[in-house]
């Protein structure tokens, strides 16, 4: 048996696997306000989930954010009390057992590689798109993090190829400007369709949909936006797939027009690279977090 958790910054989900990637067990909880409060309830959790199921399980955590290489601490998490504290650690210790933490977009490219979308891809680029953007990579059904930890940091590259008005973009909580973050994100999206005080995109299709041109003209710019960043990642990596997912994943059209616009960006006579949508949906960073642990040790 498998526990993965999902560590987000309202919510906190945790998921019992089977060897063969069945579910067995969900709870979720909110997130505590506090490090010690995340602490206990990640082992409240666990310790649920261990009277529903059985104990012993191996534990994986997908978290914003990641662990520091060089000091062994958490980075970059934008829930921030987290920034600086030895979070796997703690939880080991109050569990008397080791776990794995990864970042979620690549827990969320882990599960899609494993037994989703991209289930038998070599090379493997998991991009969410919800109120931020994130992208992991899995080589060979490992995750791909790099010295630093940061591989797949993909949100926080600039918008390529951008045209006058798109230059040099906003500024991005990380500090600098024109993140694609900014560009592709649902709140970057709204932003873009209904001015800078707007965050929610979610009836931006619908107006559309309705012949609603300011709606029709910002995602017609968002997706040949995500086919330039995407098309970034194909030169620099030429994945064997790549799998969307987040909020902004639903929008259906995505899966049509992405790939067309891709071709004038990529260096190459031919594109063929599938952008595909994610099969276990807003699960797959849970189950990837359970898949930290793989079927065969050392596989």
């Amino acid at each position: 048996m498998r526990f993965g958790i999902d560590l987000g910054g309202t919510k906190m989900e945790i998921l019992a696997l089977d060897d063969a990637g069945i579910e067995r067990f969900r709870v979720r909880a909110p997130t505590p306000d506090s490090y010690g409060g995340v602490v206990r309830g990640i082992v409240d959790l666990i310790r649920t989930a261990e009277a529903e199921t059985e104990p012993g399980a191996t534990v994986g955590i997908g978290m914003p954010g990641c662990i520091s290489p060089a000091t062994g601490l958490v980075k970059g998490s934008n829930t921030t009390f987290l920034n600086g504290r030895p979070l796997d650690r703690d939880i080991e210790a109050a569990l008397g057992r080791p776990v794995r933490m990864a970042n979620d977009a690549n827990c969320f490219a882990l599960s899609e590689a494993t037994d989703g979308a991209a289930a038998g891809k070599r090379v493997v680029f998991g991009v969410i798109l919800g109120t931020g953007c994130g992208g992991g990579v899995v080589v060979d059904g490992r995750i791909l993090e790099g010295p630093h930890g940061i591989a797949g940091e993909w949100g926080h590259t600039p918008l390529p190829w951008q045209v006058g008005y798109e230059n040099p973009g906003p500024r991005c909580w990380c500090g600098r400007v024109g993140c694609l973050e900014l560009w592709l994100s649902g709140t970057g999206l709204a932003r873009d369709c209904d001015g800078p005080g707007a965050r929610d995109a979610t009836q931006i299709p619908l107006r559309a949909k309705a012949g609603d041109e300011a709606a029709r003209a910002a995602l017609a710019r968002h997706a040949d936006r995500l086919a330039r960043g995407l098309a970034g990642v194909i030169n620099l990596l030429d994945p064997d797939a790549i799998v969307l997912g987040g909020g902004v994943s639903n929008l259906d059209h995505l899966y049509v027009e992405v790939p067309r616009l891709l071709k004038p960006y990529v260096f190459s006579d031919v594109v063929h690279t599938p952008v595909l949508k994610a099969r276990h949906g807003d699960s797959s960073g849970v189950r990837g977090a359970a898949w930290l642990w793989p079927r065969q040790p050392g596989g």
